[in-house]
């Protein structure tokens, strides 16, 4: 039984991850616009790259709470609503809860409502297990067979090799920078 409100958050090497991967494909494009004399100035990229990391920021903040009536995903006040929009299912709206196959061949859940609507299961959160088990005690649906979409194992490879491209970033940067290229 809940008898308090619950909060989990998306798990810290998720956004580790996504924000390594961000920064390594987007850093460099600022110096390679100057070493192309490519007709975009460098400071326009760079305020699209700070406006994308608060964007990504503004994304990952994403939060799940359960309680004793309901489950609902939402976001920090300063996150525009058109940008990432919440959802509430009160426990007694739930209807079932449905697998679906993601185009890369990966399993989502989602939940019905009696109404019909869906509302997609929040899988890269720390503590799922723990969502989980409150799923199922307050819905009776057996959730024992349902596992994160991405294990961590896939997390950890994506974030080394998200290092490698920044380390790779790092040393064309400087290479160019040190032989006159971005003079």
């Amino acid at each position: 039984m809940l008898e308090s409100e619950y909060t989990f958050s998306i798990s810290p090497l998720v956004r580790l991850t996504l924000f390594c991967l961000y920064a390594g494909l987007t850093i460099p494009l600022p110096f390679l616009t100057q070493v192309t004399a490519a007709p975009i100035p460098a400071w326009l990229l760079w305020v699209g790259i700070g406006l994308g990391a608060i964007a990504l920021y503004g994304a990952l903040s994403e939060r799940v709470t359960v309680d004793a009536e309901a489950i609902a995903v939402n976001y920090p006040g300063w996150v525009p609503q058109f940008f990432r929009q919440g959802w509430r299912l009160p426990w007694s709206e739930v209807k079932d809860l449905k697998m679906r196959t993601t185009g890369q061949g990966g399993l989502v859940y989602y939940f019905l409502s009696k109404s019909g609507a869906g509302y997609l299961l929040p899988m890269r959160i720390v503590g799922f297990k723990k969502l989980l088990e409150f799923v199922q005690t307050r819905t009776g649906i057996d959730t024992a067979d349902i596992r994160p979409l991405s294990q961590p194992w896939m997390y950890l490879i994506l974030l080394g090799c998200s290092f490698l491209l920044l380390l790779v970033d790092a040393w064309t940067v400087w290479t160019a920078t040190h032989q006159g290229f971005l003079a």
